[in-house]
């Protein structure tokens, strides 16, 4: 029987074969990857017209506002922003 490089029914003929893994994607490392993928989402929120704002909390507020934000669909910052809007504008 001859060997085939596609036939992958015989194991036992690529037993000492060493398979590849999957193959990088992208040439940089993950450290530098999230500060490329952090920076264009940076520049995409100012486009947008966003600003950020940090805030440390509680972790009950925390808590409950995870719960409100999931119970209301949507994510956690802009039911954070809708609160602030509700106060600020009404």
């Amino acid at each position: 029987m001859a060997k085939e490089v596609t036939d992958r029914t015989t194991i036992d003929l690529f037993a000492n074969e060493k398979r590849r893994g999957r193959p990088r994607s992208n040439p940089l490392p993950r450290e530098q990857q999230l500060k490329v993928n952090k920076r264009n989402q940076i520049q995409r929120d100012r486009a947008k017209g966003l600003k950020r704002i940090e805030l440390k909390v509680s972790q009950d507020l925390y808590d409950a506002l995870n719960e409100q934000a999931e119970a209301s669909n949507i994510s956690r910052s802009q039911l954070i922003e809708l609160i602030l809007q509700k106060q600020i504008c009404y």
